[in-house]
């Protein structure tokens, strides 16, 4: 009777979990632009799944690597991604989740983890973490399982799965050479301390992520520009500290709050039940975005 109550309680959120964000699957269906995923073979060894959507234009364009929120590689993640791909930018969004599942009962039997991602095993409380094929968000039976397992990478795995998402992106045949980087919620802090190790980008757009630390930040030399909700203290109250020390360190950052909107306002303002604040900071953020990223291609 308990395994029964408990894989009906597993089902009901697994169906919750695909169910909520339907409406972004349904935009991503009908999205005429090509996108793939495709498989980074890191230095390491480490194999790492992106989703990769191109615009349709004629000339060469940048390249936006995408950092997923810590729901990982979402529906919405990939139909943002396509959205961005539609002003006219390449965009790479890797699947940082790629290779790890949850283990459910006894572990199957698979390859040792790359280095790197070793302690990933047991960095969280909750279920162990195995390598998993195909990986991914898709491999964690709802979001709570998903959230345990981005929470619980670790922070030089996580660099190293970046810069080859950058990599990659450049190197493509279709890319101009002009790099951006642009994040979400736990995306959004990646996409922060990403900036203190990237040379080569040309900003960083940060969305309802906290900062690095003030000596961090002086490895900086891009533009950072931030994208906050006014209904989000836990991450908002950190921007005057953050304008201090960027502004110590003489760097560009650039935040900007909207009044009324929650956490996750990109995604949460184009939901079906989204309230007024969310859809107008969703609005005015993706216009924000795509301005500073230099317009319509």
């Amino acid at each position: 009777m308990k395994r029964t109550l408990a894989a009906l309680a597993l089902l009901a959120a697994t169906s919750s979990f695909a169910s909520a964000q339907d409406w972004a699957k349904a935009k991503l269906s009908a999205s005429p632009r090509h996108g793939e995923f495709v498989t980074i073979t890191e230095p390491g060894g480490r194999k790492l799944q992106a989703w990769v959507v191109y615009p349709e234009i004629k000339e060469k364009a940048p390249v936006v690597v995408m950092i997923h929120e810590i729901f990982g590689l979402s529906d919405w993640a990939r139909e943002m991604a396509d959205e961005v791909a539609g002003a006219g930018y390449i965009v790479v969004e890797p699947d940082l989740l790629s290779g790890y599942g949850p283990t459910t009962g006894a572990a199957p039997a698979a390859a040792p983890m790359p280095e790197d991602h070793a302690h990933m095993h047991t960095a969280t409380p909750g279920s162990a973490m195995v390598p998993a094929t195909p990986g991914g968000t898709a491999a964690f039976p709802d979001v709570d399982s998903a959230r345990r397992a981005v929470a619980a990478l670790p922070q030089d795995g996580v660099t190293a799965d970046l810069n080859a998402a950058a990599d990659y992106g450049k190197a493509l045949t279709a890319a101009n050479g002009k790099l951006y980087v642009a994040g979400f919620c736990w995306g959004g802090q990646q996409t922060f301390d990403f900036a203190t190790h990237r040379k080569d980008v040309s900003s960083y757009f940060v969305f309802y992520g906290p900062p690095p630390t003030a000596a961090a930040m002086k490895n900086i030399t891009a533009p950072v520009y931030g994208f906050y909700a006014g209904n989000d203290a836990r991450v908002t109250s950190t921007i005057a500290q953050a304008t201090l020390d960027m502004k110590a360190a003489g760097k560009t950052y650039e935040p900007v709050t909207y009044d009324g909107a929650g956490h996750g306002f990109m995604r949460a303002g184009e939901a079906p039940d989204a309230n007024a604040a969310n859809t107008a900071a969703r609005q005015q953020g993706f216009r924000r975005l795509i301005q500073l990223l230099g317009g319509m291609h």
